[in-house]
């Protein structure tokens, strides 16, 4: 078997709530190691060495539960939303050569031309590759790319032996141009005007505030 991290895993009999708390109170992680065409394995994890593991994403570990040694795909770890601890992971037992479909991190690089705005609409694709070959991240470019340009997924340089699952029109990247402060103040009273609303000028709200003040002061005190 390949030389992948190893991850040392016992096997865990409680199940529910409480005792996957329980496992996490011990610095362990609860876990499930599945195969096709056999029943799920329910694993415990050691928590350091595991969250050291899983910094990547689509890790393959080599699993050894209690001396039998699995080669496994990362396939889903749940997180703390705030603290960012792992409190579950979902594994794959996968084979040399074997084929899996997995999300692959896109990174924009460079800088487009000036006055321009890039909005980035997907921030991963989807592929199949070999389970042991899994690529890190894939890397698009805009620099100098000038307003109205457009990057599809079908535009994504891949490695040899990996395939596009993603609609190959799926837009990734898209540059526009850079609005004026002019022009977003035009399309914000636009908007208002449709909407019904009438903005007052600033001379009649000052003229209005004026008014109640003078109202105000002129009002007979109530008695305490």
């Amino acid at each position: 078997m390949a030389d992948y991290l190893s991850i040392t895993a016992e096997k865990r009999t409680e199940f529910g709530k409480g005792a996957a708390r329980r496992v996490r109170r011990a610095d362990k992680i609860p876990a499930v190691l599945y195969e096709h065409g056999n029943p799920p394995l329910h694993l415990t994890l050691p928590g350091h060495a595991t969250m050291m593991a899983l910094k990547h994403t689509n890790a393959v570990l080599t699993l050894d539960v209690e001396g039998e040694r699995h080669l496994a795909l990362a396939k889903d770890v749940q997180r703390d939303p705030i603290k960012r601890t792992i409190e579950h992971v979902d594994l794959v037992i996968v084979r040399k050569g074997e084929k899996v479909i997995v999300d692959i991190a896109i990174h924009v690089e460079g800088h487009a031309a000036p006055d321009t705005v890039v909005t980035t609409d997907y921030t991963e694709i989807s592929v199949e590759t070999e389970a042991t070959n899994i690529p890190e991240s894939f890397t698009v470019s805009v620099q100098d790319l000038p307003a109205g340009s457009q990057i599809l997924a079908g535009a994504v340089v891949l490695p040899e032996g990996v395939t596009l699952v993603t609609d190959p029109e799926a837009l990734l990247v898209n540059v526009t141009q850079q609005i004026s402060e002019e022009a977003l103040e035009a399309e914000l009273a636009e908007a208002e005007g449709e909407a019904g609303i009438v903005a007052e000028e600033p001379e009649e709200a000052a003229a209005e505030g004026e008014a109640a003040d003078e109202a105000a002061s002129e009002a007979p005190a109530e008695d305490a």
